[in-house]
């Protein structure tokens, strides 16, 4: 599906989010889902936010309270989110960001369409890519060295979205070798 045709379903589905259409971009690791979620709040005039300002290699996936407080909870009242970004080069928590009220905002990462947001989804996308092609771009990017980081976050991946049946959720489903270059 190209990204204008997506751009027209966010355009006219409903916001649950507040006034906000709340889009999840979401996949495992190296899919091309950030990529995806570039384009697409481009295309669509979108607040991007991106999960790995909240998740860690430590905390795959256990920061969704954080998100639920600091962003989620205040845009649903139709208040202004204010978060902090969470620093991977650091490993603390770093500065504040806010978010104003938006029309569209776009929610890419691992885990992003979540059972717990799922009722406040306008939209869900699921990036599909093969597992090598995934595992090769996180080296590229990451180095070889975290070879042991993305085999256990590839698995922790694989069993959350078996619980979660996260990818039978989603509204559109996209092929994430075409989200590179």
């Amino acid at each position: 599906m190209l990204i204008e045709e997506i751009a027209v379903k966010i355009a006219e589905s409903v916001p649950r989010l507040g006034s906000t259409r709340l889009v999840a971009v979401d996949g495992p690791g190296g899919a091309g889902k950030s990529t995806l979620a570039d384009r697409l709040a481009v295309a669509c005039g979108a607040e991007l936010l991106h999960t790995d300002d909240f998740a860690s290699w430590d905390n795959q996936f256990d920061w969704w309270p954080r998100l639920e407080r600091q962003v989620l909870e205040p845009l649903g009242q139709d208040r202004p989110a204010r978060y902090q970004r969470y620093d991977w080069t650091t490993r603390a928590l770093s500065e504040w960001h806010e978010i104003a009220s938006p029309d569209v905002l776009i929610l890419e990462g691992v885990s992003s369409a979540r059972a717990a947001v799922r009722n406040r989804l306008s939209l869900s996308i699921w990036v599909e890519t093969p597992r090598d092609t995934r595992l090769t771009r996180g080296l590229n990017r990451d180095g070889l060295e975290a070879l042991p980081l993305w085999q256990c976050w590839m698995a922790a991946e694989d069993a959350h979205f078996a619980a979660d049946r996260t990818p039978e959720h989603a509204d559109v489903k996209v092929n994430g070798w075409h989200t590179q270059g």
